[in-house]
């Protein structure tokens, strides 16, 4: 019998009896892989649990059936292990890399990422993925023995480069952290545990970026038409999802709303799942890599969408942002998001006492960098619900989130 009771595993993806470790070296467990693991002790942190009360795009308080973060985090997990079955990678690997992606966002969404990162301007801005890394390493405390969640050295890795290289060959930052430089928690971690951060990450981690796509896609749609912010006819702007919905219309004439809505979308799903499993065969045919580290020192990504589905995937998060992201409702949210979350900023870096004492404690003395970082890991940490909360426990007047009453 197969260890863990393994799947079969291709030789290039990740073998978890060869994994790299851990930073602080544990006995192995009798009954789970390193990275089932990393999948347990994501699942039962503090951090995971806040999420079932965090924004994707609409707010706490407009209704249960639109996307948190929670369940945006399950989706994925559920499409990277389906694409990591089909590819033969290890699935808890990728799961485990699904689970965590999201562990460093802020309540509200992006708008409260983009207001930390101004806040933080003068001590090196504000990342969800190198908050991610904190969470993960720092700022959850369950274990006697270390900060952190103690994870294997491959989940790491993957939390840091899911979206690709950080370095380049050089030494410089590449991609989105080229202007400003790769953040300052990661590199500092990179000094204790080498990420590696000028290769590719393994291809596990390629499937779970791929699948944050596929969901986002997939259910900003439905939550979208849910809200009522573009109609299923506007949709048919896309080409691909024009040639779906004629496929639905020919199959199901006369079809009620909701389920041709559910029709759509579960036919993006599949066609994106099935394009990424097609073309990743081909590149990995391509590339015969023989290890996983052949994966990472690829030159590109082996776990992806045809040139056809990229363009889709395009058209589709173009359509989103004109029609949703920056729809009049969401962006009345977004500016008061934005000024609850400014306004706790300050008061906080200006009166750390008015933090809880476990957030407070250590700061007497300490220099404005500090104090800052110390508050951003604390609102980052915050529910949507929770910020609100602590704004109106401070503050005379809280903005109204475009529709709730303050």
């Amino acid at each position: 019998m197969r260890p863990y009771g393994e799947r079969w595993r291709a030789p290039y993806a990740c073998d978890p009896a060869a994994s790299r470790g851990r930073l602080y070296p544990e006995e192995p467990s009798p009954t789970r892989s390193p990275f089932q693991r990393d999948r347990d002790r994501i699942i039962h942190s503090s951090a995971f649990r806040r999420l079932k009360h965090k924004t994707q795009v609409f707010v706490y308080h407009e209704g249960d059936h639109y996307r948190t973060r929670l369940t945006h985090t399950l989706e994925v997990s559920q499409i990277a292990r389906a694409l990591a079955r089909s590819l033969g990678l290890d699935e808890d690997l990728a799961e485990a890399l699904a689970l965590s992606h999201d562990l460093g966002h802020t309540p509200f969404g992006h708008t409260g990422e983009d207001a930390l990162d101004d806040c933080m301007a003068a001590f090196g801005g504000f990342d969800h993925n190198a908050q991610a890394l904190r969470v993960v390493t720092r700022l959850e405390r369950r274990y006697a023995a270390y900060d952190g969640l103690n994870l294997s050295w491959e989940t790491l890795e993957g939390l840091v480069k899911h979206n690709g290289p950080l370095l380049d060959a050089d030494g410089r930052p590449t991609g989105r952290y080229a202007q400003k430089g790769v953040p300052g928690a990661i590199l500092e971690y990179n000094q204790a545990q080498d990420l590696r951060l000028a290769t590719h990450a393994s291809a596990e981690a390629q499937a779970a970026a791929l699948a944050d796509d596929i969901a986002y896609d997939a259910h900003d749609i439905d939550d979208g038409l849910r809200a009522g912010l573009f109609s299923i006819e506007e949709l048919a702007a896309v080409p691909f999802l024009a040639a779906l919905l004629g496929e639905i219309d020919a199959r199901y004439p006369g079809l009620e709303p909701p389920r041709r809505i559910h029709e759509l979308i579960r036919r993006v799903i599949t066609r994106f799942v099935e394009d990424a499993v097609a073309e990743s065969e081909r590149r990995i045919a391509a590339l015969a890599p023989g290890d996983a580290d052949a994966i990472r020192q690829a030159g590109a990504p082996v776990v992806a969408f045809s040139g056809t589905i990229a363009a889709a995937d395009a058209a589709i998060k173009d359509f989103l942002f004109a029609h949703m992201y920056r729809h009049p409702r969401v962006m009345a949210v977004r500016r008061d998001a934005d000024a609850i979350l400014r306004d706790l900023f300050a008061r906080f870096c200006a009166e750390p006492d008015a933090m809880p004492e476990e957030w407070r404690r250590g700061l007497a003395g300490a220099n404005a960098a500090r104090r800052g970082r110390r508050v951003a890991d604390y609102i980052a940490g915050m529910t949507d619900g929770y910020a609100v909360l602590e704004h109106r426990r401070l503050f005379e007047t809280t903005p109204a989130l475009g529709s709730a009453s303050a």
